[in-house]
């Protein structure tokens, strides 16, 4: 990331300076972007680590191939891992509890959060299809003990009980529960425990660089004009506004 180490460096000489904002023009820029020198190797560890992380094990078998950059992970662990991300995306939470148990059953032991999201999710599916006595039984038997112990998983399991309070539930203030946004959220969650479990980073390295180059171009926006990026899909300069 040449471009986040320029921006830093620049900071670091603005501060030390006094005096009107500085205009840094596309040719001093490009300059400083070619002095900078990132080994190949360290930009393929980078992209490996978002591949593996993120799940994508045939890009991430290509990849390996392709450039030589060995993934610190067991490529087929990734397959068992999606397989968990999958189910829980699309509503099968008990076929998803049970992968993860054969992977390694401490991952639900050891984090009562995780096992109490995985279960307000059953009971979630249970209401969306419209089996009401069901889900009040799971919820009275599975999820109030844990209540009980937990104000915050109380709180959650009152805010999903009231789904069955309405008829239509696009008037209960709650109705996100149902979306599919919520399946991610805690396909995401158990996706980051598995990592967790195995060792690995829970997120890529990636876009967190990213994060940090938009945090030192603002800052930089503060004290100079420069050939900016705006849109990081395509990483192209704009020249800077005077």
């Amino acid at each position: 990331m040449s471009v986040l180490w320029i921006i830093v460096h620049q900071l670091a000489e603005i501060e030390a300076m006094a005096g009107s904002k500085k205009v840094i023009t596309r040719e001093e820029w490009e300059k400083k972007l070619k002095d900078v020198k990132i080994r190949k190797e360290d930009m393929n560890k980078l992209v490996m680590n978002f591949l593996v992380t993120e799940g994508y094990v045939d890009a991430a078998e290509k990849f390996r191939k392709e450039s030589g950059t060995e993934p610190d992970i067991d490529l087929t662990t990734i397959m068992d891992r999606m397989a968990v991300k999958k189910a829980v995306q699309c509503g099968n939470v008990e076929d998803a509890i049970e992968k993860v148990n054969d992977l390694n059953p401490e991952i639900l032991d050891t984090n009562p959060q995780l096992f109490f999201h995985l279960q307000q999710q059953r009971l979630i599916e249970l209401i969306r299809n419209g089996k009401v006595e069901e889900a009040l039984e799971f919820a009275q038997e599975e999820l109030a003990p844990r209540g009980e112990e937990n104000q915050s998983f109380l709180e959650e399991l009152e805010r999903t009980v009231a789904l069955l309070a309405f008829e239509d539930v696009n008037n209960c203030p709650f109705g996100e529960l149902l979306d599919i946004s919520q399946r991610l959220k805690t396909a995401s969650e158990v996706n980051a425990a598995i990592l967790t479990s195995q060792s690995h980073e829970k997120d890529p390295k990636l876009p967190s660089l990213l994060k940090m180059l938009l945090w030192a171009q603002n800052q930089l926006d503060e004290k100079a004009a420069y050939p900016r990026i705006n849109n990081l899909s395509i990483a192209m300069l704009e020249d800077p506004t005077v």
